[in-house]
């Protein structure tokens, strides 16, 4: 079976990398020869006698040939010579030991049989002479092409510092040395390891700790720095970043990679600094495994798919393999874009739905048609303060949207459900936040009489969804200001989108029965050093070139969001950043129904203040419920 696979191998070579496997071969061969003539001849004044052609006959072409074994068998023929780095030498100075002891043995075999005196010279002229012969050409073409890089362009343009001598930055320097047309020319690098500030790496020497940084700017005529440290926090990359904004330097950074990726890193990966680099805590990593295996072959449901969160999920679950991905939305643009996004670059054929969530003789149908396995449902208004002027329409499409959701995944066998809640929901003081927190004892509801299985996510705020705050803080300070904040206490949780479509994906991939789910976000951040914060990465000062004014607290608005109650109990899950919130106590489905059905038949009389009260008292849990402890198996 190997001998198939290195002859299946084989045949898939193209001629054209044959020809030059050969002259390869050939070239080596050549070299090595001539190097064992050259030494000979060196050694004896070029007074070859007839045992010296005898020797040169068999001992010439057998040195070629453990040359050309040694570099097949060390993979050096399979490397470009221009991207020959500091492994392919140590690989050389093996091939040339190798060699090196072929041909003192076959010299002492030839003095010893053929009557010819031993000299050695010859061994270590041919030594020098093979090494040299079998490593130039595969250092020249690198040379060459530097120099041809230096002539026609002359030296880079731009100076640069890199912050951290650990294993990314070490990646950085060296992809600068073997990379002959990079714009930038790095001076050196500066690390807070004092054991790294008397080193050198590939040359470049450590210029002092990161506090030196407005220095040495000034001193090398710096014009950007590189942040090339993987494990670097939030805080971490704010302090660079406010170190260098006195000076005319860039602050670039390069995003984090695994080991295992380095040598596909390209210096085109550095890129500037964004809001998501500053949050206080390292992004959550997720192991990507389970997520394959319950999601690979599924028949997949995203309402809502054509928003930032539904979108995103789409391209991550594309890459999964599900049998089917259908794409339920009620805006048919943001369908269309996503459908042709998955379609031309993930060969993804989708099917896409244009369906109302609060629509159930139209969601029933789609469920019959399409059967789905998996249902995400992202599909939600989340807006706060039009949430609070439109209050019938925020309890239509998130609670009955659920409601309608929940009850067609129970009748059609779902296997999985995922409901997109908000950390809105805990203790809501918005007419958003209760329809969320009434979603939530909906799914709970279900959850206990149902095999479907039902999870729940808590978000916090997520960092570039559309008509988020960031985006919202970036169009008013493009715009030149003001930046319009509520209140200077006001802060929020924080994740980024890739965050939060991850924690949907692995919350699904748990054991639930209704369970809620919360991602470990770290503190809390202030609205308006998010604020200052944006504005300082565009280049400008806060309170200066952009004014900073406090418009209030919104209807609907806390200054503090939780995650969750004070009675919820965490617990640990399998991945260490994510805790588990049981639902223990759910209302019964009977009651809560019940409820359900006055609160909507408010809303269809366009009772708006009424039905906000129920709604309050439903989701504040002030209005008497039945409750029963939830039955673990």
């Amino acid at each position: 079976m190997k001998a198939k696979g290195v002859l299946g191998r084989l045949q898939r070579v193209s001629p054209q990398r044959w020809a030059e496997f050969l002259r390869s071969v050939f070239t080596d061969i050549l070299l090595v020869s001539a190097a064992l003539a050259a030494s000979v001849g060196l050694a004896r004044n070029f007074d070859y006698t007839a045992h010296d052609w005898q020797l040169l006959g068999w001992l010439a072409p057998l040195l070629g040939l453990t040359g050309v074994a040694g570099l097949w068998l060390q993979g050096l023929y399979r490397i470009h010579t221009r991207f020959a780095g500091i492994m392919d030498l140590f690989r050389l100075l093996k091939v040339n030991i190798g060699l090196s002891v072929a041909a003192l043995v076959g010299l002492l075999v030839g003095a010893y049989y053929g009557e010819r005196s031993f000299m050695w010279a010859e061994w270590v002229l041919f030594t020098v002479l093979a090494g040299g012969a079998i490593t130039f050409p595969r250092i020249g073409r690198r040379l060459y092409d530097w120099y041809l890089a230096y002539a026609r362009n002359g030296k880079p343009s731009r100076r640069a510092i890199v912050v951290g001598g650990g294993d990314t930055g070490e990646v950085v320097m060296r992809e600068t040395r073997r990379t002959p047309d990079a714009e930038v020319q790095i001076v050196g690098f500066v690390d807070d390891d004092p054991q790294k500030q008397t080193i050198h790496i590939h040359g470049y020497p450590c210029l002092g700790a990161t506090d030196d940084l407005p220095r040495l700017i000034e001193q090398y005529g710096v014009n950007d720095v590189i942040i090339a440290i993987s494990s670097a926090q939030g805080e971490v990359v704010r302090r660079i970043f406010n170190l260098c904004l006195e000076t005319r330097a860039r602050v670039r950074i390069v995003p984090p990679f695994q080991p295992a990726s380095m040598q596909e890193f390209h210096l085109a990966q550095i890129r500037e600094v964004n809001i998501e680099d500053l949050l206080r805590r390292a992004p959550v990593q997720f192991d990507l495994k389970p997520l394959a295996d319950y999601v690979g072959g599924e028949r997949v449901l995203i309402t809502g798919a054509g928003g930032s969160i539904g979108s995103e999920l789409a391209r991550q679950i594309a890459e999964f393999g599900p049998a089917c991905l259908i794409l339920l939305g009620k805006g048919e643009n943001s369908i269309y874009l996503i459908e042709q996004e998955l379609r031309y670059n993930y060969n993804l054929e989708p099917e896409c739905v244009i369906a109302d969530v609060r629509d159930a003789a139209r969601i029933e149908a789609v469920f019959r048609r399409y059967q789905p396995t998996l249902v995400f449902h992202a599909a939600a208004h989340k807006h706060v303060p039009l949430m609070e002027a439109n209050t019938v329409e925020a309890i239509k499409n998130n609670v009955l949207g659920t409601w309608v959701m929940a009850q067609a995944a129970h009748r059609h066998g779902v296997r999985k459900f995922v409901y997109v809640s908000t950390d809105k929901a805990v203790n809501p003081a918005s007419i958003m936040g209760a329809t969320k927190r009434v979603g939530e004892m909906i799914i709970g509801a279900f959850a206990r009489q149902s095999e479907t299985e039902f999870a729940i996510v808590r978000f916090g705020n997520v960092l570039g969804s559309r008509g988020s705050l960031v985006p919202t803080l970036q169009a008013q300070i493009e715009r030149g200001g003001p930046v319009r904040i509520t209140h200077p206490e006001m802060q929020r949780y924080f994740m980024s989108i890739h965050e939060a479509v991850h924690l949907i994906l692995r919350a699904g991939s748990f054991n639930s029965r209704g369970d809620i789910y919360i991602l470990d976000m770290g503190e809390p951040i202030k609205i308006v050093e998010m604020a200052r914060d944006l504005i300082r990465l565009c280049g400008l000062v806060p309170g200066e070139d952009i004014k900073i004014v406090f418009t209030g607290v919104r209807p609907g608005e806390k200054l503090h969001e939780q995650l969750y109650y004070d009675a919820e109990v965490l617990e640990q899950t399998p991945n260490p950043k994510i805790k588990r919130v049981r639902n223990t106590e759910t209302p019964e489905w009977d009651w809560l129904q019940c409820q359900l059905e006055s609160l909507l038949e408010l809303c269809e009389k366009e009772q708006a203040d009424k039905a906000r009260v129920l709604l309050m008292e439903l989701a504040t849990g002030k209005r008497a419920a039945h409750t029963q402890e939830a039955v673990r198996s």
